[in-house]
């Protein structure tokens, strides 16, 4: 048993003696020339994680085109998770908040507070102006889904920034589009919305410039986000017999007039915004979108583009194929990534300033055709005012111009 004993102590000596030339075992996970057991890169790359706060709607109001655009930025940043963005690893922590703005501002505080994020991926326009204050006093980088107009007030929304063109300057392309293409006369439209923050956004603009190059807004119909009959509204936009009508919806309301315009007759030449024009409009509104002609902000998967590759490559290793996406997925998927840039062009990641700054930095940053190049300045947050015309073609979204402004 003695002798035992003795061997037992020499095994512990020697492997103590060993351990100690070899350095020991750092807590980090390193070797001993400082280098990561799994890699080449430093310790000093692996300063933390950065958060991103993430305002979704998947079950509100806008839900429809809401939840592929929140999948598409939670795919960017899972696209990326095993990356070192300035030494950080970067979270986006989100949830979903039905379109509601006290709850908006309920996830807001949470984010700020709880979470200390860094930078807010937004959505609506409601609650995205009715934060805008907030932000600006808190010096959090916001990107919104909302393209609202006023967003692009330096004095009043400082810290946020849009990612496409404003619904005012995708309604002024349209209205030049019109202008230049119709013939026969002064061109005569009708402009459909919603009654929110977001379907009114773009009109007074929208009527304003149109009366500067001479074409004449005849009517206007408010249908609701969720409205499954627009047949009134669109009787009495009938009696004005538009030439053309814009529309500032998402697809469900989108669908539901041009089923009652194709039941009634109208033959007026039907326009949406952004939001009202994706593939999801296609399978709810079924042979009435023939003809329905969109503004595209953003790439459709199936467009043979060079930025559509990572997001092909990102799908596929997770088993699933870019044909099950939309035109919304890539969209979030863009948003976030001009994010990414932006904080990888930053000084210091990790407040909301040095985002600032760093975005500030972008210039025309090339997307691989998925999105219109974007560029921010100091004094200057709208990346973009340009767009591109997609008409319905058999079923399916067909691009007819490249990237127009006004």
């Amino acid at each position: 048993m003695k002798k035992a004993w003795v061997v037992l102590l020499m095994f512990v000596l020697v492997f103590g003696v060993l351990a100690a030339c070899s350095g020991g075992d750092k807590t980090s996970g390193e070797k001993a020339s400082g280098e990561k057991a799994t890699g080449g890169k430093t310790a000093e790359e692996n300063k933390g994680t950065i958060k991103i706060g993430g305002l979704f709607d998947i079950t509100g109001g806008t839900g429809d085109v809401g939840t592929p655009y929140a999948e598409g930025e939670k795919a960017y940043f899972d696209y990326i998770s095993k990356e070192s963005i300035n030494g950080y690893k970067l979270e986006l922590v989100g949830e979903d908040y039905a379109y509601k703005i006290p709850e908006a501002q309920k996830l807001y505080q949470k984010y700020k507070s709880k979470d200390k994020v860094a930078a807010i991926l937004g959505w609506g326009t409601g609650d995205t102006e009715a934060l805008r204050q907030q932000v600006a006093t808190d010096k959090l980088p916001y990107f919104s889904a909302s393209y609202s107009e006023n967003l692009k007030n330096m004095d009043e929304s400082p810290y946020n920034f849009l990612t496409a063109a404003s619904y005012s300057d995708q309604a002024r392309s349209v209205l030049k589009w019109i202008k230049d293409n119709h013939s026969g006369g002064t061109p005569t439209v009708a402009l459909i919305y919603n009654d929110t923050a977001f379907g009114k956004s773009p009109i007074e603009d929208a009527k304003k410039f149109a009366a500067e190059i001479g074409i004449d807004v005849v009517d206007e119909q408010i249908v609701d986000l969720k409205a499954l009959d627009a047949t009134s509204q669109l009787l009495n936009m009938k009696k004005k017999k538009p030439d053309y009508a814009i529309i500032q919806e998402t697809w469900g309301a989108t669908a539901t007039i041009l089923k009652d315009a194709k039941k009634l007759g109208i033959d007026t030449q039907f326009i949406g915004l952004n939001w009202a024009t994706g593939e999801g409009l296609l399978p709810i509104a079924g042979d009435a979108a023939e003809g329905f002609i969109g503004v595209v902000s953003h790439a459709f998967p199936y467009e043979d583009l060079p930025g559509m590759e990572e997001i092909k490559k990102y799908l596929e290793s997770k088993g699933e194929k870019l044909e099950d996406k939309n035109q919304k997925f890539v969209q979030g998927w863009v948003a976030a990534k001009i994010l990414v840039e932006g904080i990888k062009l930053a000084e210091d990641p990790t407040t909301g300033e040095g985002i600032r700054t760093g975005l500030e930095k972008i210039t025309n940053l090339d997307l691989g055709g998925l999105a219109a190049p974007v560029t921010f300045t100091p004094d200057n947050h709208a990346g973009t005012n340009q767009i591109r015309l997609a008409e319905v073609k058999n079923g399916k979204f067909e691009v007819i111009t490249d990237y127009i402004g006004y």
